[in-house]
């Protein structure tokens, strides 16, 4: 699935801004690839062949966070990551959660 969310780069979120309402929710994780809401967070699980390509894909989406300037919560196992991202400033969810999730989706891509 391509996104518009790829091409736009985060803006820093220093708070003092409400979280994008359920609507706004709604439409742009239509635009992603499996990612699932779950209150104030949105997340998805992606599962690797073995441990080797799930850790480049850690340093991947990390690489990723550190240029976008925006870091998401990540669990990792042998052949799995599950990746949270949500915008602790607001204590909710910004456009940034999604430009990063889409991001990550497009990692898969290359």
């Amino acid at each position: 699935m391509d996104s518009e969310l790829i091409g736009q780069k985060c803006v820093p979120c220093e708070g003092g801004i409400p979280p994008l309402s359920q609507d706004q929710v709604n439409r742009l994780i239509q635009q992603l690839d499996g990612w699932e809401q779950y209150d104030r967070i949105i997340g998805k699980t992606f599962e690797f062949k073995n441990y080797y390509q799930t850790m480049a894909f850690v340093n991947a989406v990390a690489w990723l966070s550190h240029r976008e300037d925006h870091h998401p919560e990540m669990s990792v196992s042998y052949n799995k990551c599950h990746v949270e991202y949500s915008t602790h400033a607001i204590n909710g969810l910004s456009e940034n959660d999604f430009i990063c999730a889409a991001k990550v989706d497009a990692l898969l891509k290359i």
